[in-house]
């Protein structure tokens, strides 16, 4: 079974989410703190770490930081911070994905059996299927396998929930896709989000593109219908 350390100072958030992650079969361990946490990682690796960003004595980012010098261990961020800047910094570092506090203990396992699946699919022996191969749209260039985006050359670092998204987009561009149908290719069938979180996450899409390119209007909206991507 995978292993997953748990990286919080807070002891109800070690206690409740070890008791998800064991329930579905995940052997946990858990540290209240990056630096006792920084020994135990390098001394024994799990298979995925999700770290808290804001801790005393070593806080997740300082963390990822020295983990990223000797691994690519799969990370994904808790926070409760709102900062933009600091999930754009976290993934530019090497986090996997990123969720704020307070989040669904559903929906943090599964970001992580989807960054599990991505690490396993990555292995260059598997074969790709359809869904697993490059795309190229024009000005973009989206890889699953190995979770990376570009526009016009530039990179553009999405979590997995927006890599999906943008994913489910490309893949037929011209095509509209509804709020349910982008619910649908984010999330498992067994978390409910409301439909105005997938206009949440397409206006952090545009925003991250319009870094690289101010004039990026590749997603167009359908006011009650929902989202398309422009042909080219």
């Amino acid at each position: 079974m995978p292993t997953i350390a748990l990286v919080d100072d807070d002891r109800n958030i070690l206690t409740s989410v070890t008791m998800a992650l064991e329930a579905e079969g995940f052997e946990v361990r858990t540290y209240p703190d990056g630096a006792s946490a920084l020994t135990g990682l390098t001394q024994s690796p799990p298979d995925l770490a999700v770290l808290d960003i804001k801790m005393p004595r070593m806080d997740g980012m300082e963390l990822l930081r020295r983990i990223r010098q000797k691994s690519d261990l799969p990370v994904i961020f808790l926070t409760s911070k709102d900062e933009e800047i600091d999930e754009v910094l976290g993934l530019r570092m090497g986090a996997d994905d990123y969720i704020r506090k307070p989040f669904s203990q559903r929906l943090l396992i599964e970001r992580i059996r989807s960054v599990l699946r991505r690490k396993e699919a990555g292995d260059p022996t598997v074969e790709r299927s359809e869904a697993d191969r490059p795309i190229t749209r024009g000005k973009l260039v989206m890889d699953p396998l190995r979770h990376s985006c570009e526009w016009n050359g530039g990179p553009v670092t999405l979590t997995v929930t927006e890599f999906l998204i943008l994913q489910a987009l490309a893949s037929r561009p011209g095509f509209v896709k509804s709020r349910d149908h982008l619910m649908d290719a984010a999330y498992d069938d067994q978390i409910y989000v409301d439909d105005r979180t997938i206009d949440s996450h397409i206006k952090r899409i545009r925003k991250k593109f319009r870094v690289v390119d101010p004039e990026f209007d590749a997603i167009e909206t359908l006011y009650g219908v929902g989202y398309r991507y422009k042909e080219s």
